[in-house]
């Protein structure tokens, strides 16, 4: 068949030209896709035209379902693009964050925060240590108690000796005080423990502290040190050991100089704080009563600028502000506005014009240590005495 006999007719079903003949219009079929070109339905034989082609997807119309997938392409797009947008939204925030971070440590370097990690560190290990402290009170306590009873029960000096710290020193020490002071009386069954602590001296020596109360209304302190591994009682601080009767000493009688514990109490302090000399008064303690101070001394001026006069000076201070020798917690026993003072006081005797002063202040408090038990910025080495009175 030649190509004069046909003519180009148009597929409604694919839309391409194919050459048919003319008047064949039953069995007319696409070239293109092999359908009727009229209705898009198969032909009504088995023939299978030989050039017969698929579609190409982008020429073909889409049918229903896959407009509806197309649909759904374009939401998922969209959802991707939020998506992305939410990232970048996210990341802004932190690179803002960032900023602000960085910023704060321009302004507040680290040493804020290491010294935040340093408090931490010293507030536990503070905990830490009050543990153990506790600890080690409670494992010591049945031992001081066991030596204070011992002690009160014994019959006399030499046979309590037995139970005091540094014995052989304190023997000849309470030879003597006891010529001068009646021994002390107490029936360790009556006693009732009011308070105890633990302390550290500045070279780690442990002291514990007690504090004891009897049916008559007397405190009684009792201060112990480990030595030889028994707890020992410090029977300087439980006596208020003096070389002499304080009163005694001021009335002209014993030698010109001793060691003495006793209570100061500034005077004036207000009006002689620009005064280059402290203006004191000086108590004898009566035991079991410690805020019924005995016999008052005359005044006393010692120099600001001596050791003396600045150990004073510390701890007028720090009594003033609340803290305790030594750190102690327990309740205060003085009297308001004094301290306890370890000192030597020489008296002179010219022309029968008699004048005392403070030869060395040695401690802050009545233990049997040479510790003074108040900070000091500088001591000078100066140990002169002061100005008489």
């Amino acid at each position: 068949m030649s190509d004069s006999n046909q003519s180009w007719f148009h597929c409604g079903r694919c839309g391409e030209l194919f050459l048919s003949e003319p008047g064949n219009i039953d069995g007319r079929l696409c070239a293109k896709c092999g359908f009727d070109p009229s209705t898009g339905a198969p032909a009504s034989d088995t023939k299978t035209p030989a050039k017969a082609t698929v579609i190409p997807p982008a020429k073909t119309a889409k049918p229903a379902s896959e407009n509806s997938a197309g649909h759904s392409g374009k939401r998922t797009v969209k959802k991707r693009k939020n998506r992305h947008l939410m990232l970048k939204l996210v990341g802004g925030w932190v690179a803002l964050l960032a900023l602000i971070v960085g910023g704060a440590k321009l302004l507040w370097p680290d040493n804020q925060n290491s010294y935040g990690d340093t408090q931490l560190e010293a507030d536990k290990a503070a905990t830490i240590n009050r543990e153990d402290d506790n600890r080690q009170l409670n494992e010591a306590l049945p031992g001081c108690a066991k030596t204070f009873s011992s002690f009160l029960a014994a019959g006399g000096f030499e046979e309590r000796s037995q139970f005091v710290l540094n014995p052989v020193t304190a023997t000849s020490r309470m030879v003597r005080f006891y010529s001068q002071n009646p021994l002390t009386s107490l029936d360790p069954e009556t006693l009732q423990s009011s308070a105890k602590e633990l302390i550290r001296l500045p070279d780690q020596t442990k002291v514990i502290n007690t504090q004891w109360t009897t049916p008559d209304g007397k405190t009684i302190e009792g201060s112990f040190q480990q030595q030889q591994g028994e707890w020992l009682l410090d029977w300087e601080h439980f006596a208020r050991y003096s070389d002499y009767p304080w009163a005694l000493f001021l009335a002209g009688s014993g030698p010109a100089e001793g060691e003495f514990r006793l209570l100061a109490r500034e005077r004036l302090a207000e009006e002689r704080k620009a005064s280059p000399t402290i203006s004191l008064v000086l108590y004898a303690p009566r035991f079991g009563k410690p805020l019924d101070p005995g016999f008052q001394s005359p005044e006393f001026l010692v120099s600001r600028n001596h050791r003396n006069g600045k150990i004073l000076d510390a701890a007028f201070k720090q009594m003033r502000e609340g803290n305790a020798v030594f750190n102690s917690s327990l309740p205060n026993p003085n009297p308001d506005g004094m301290i306890r003072v370890r000192v030597k006081v020489r008296r002179v005797d010219d022309n029968q014009l008699r004048s005392f002063e403070i030869t060395d202040v040695i401690a802050c408090h009545w233990m049997s240590v040479d510790e003074t038990g108040v900070p000091l910025d500088q001591q000078s080495p100066e140990n002169t005495g002061n100005q008489d009175l």
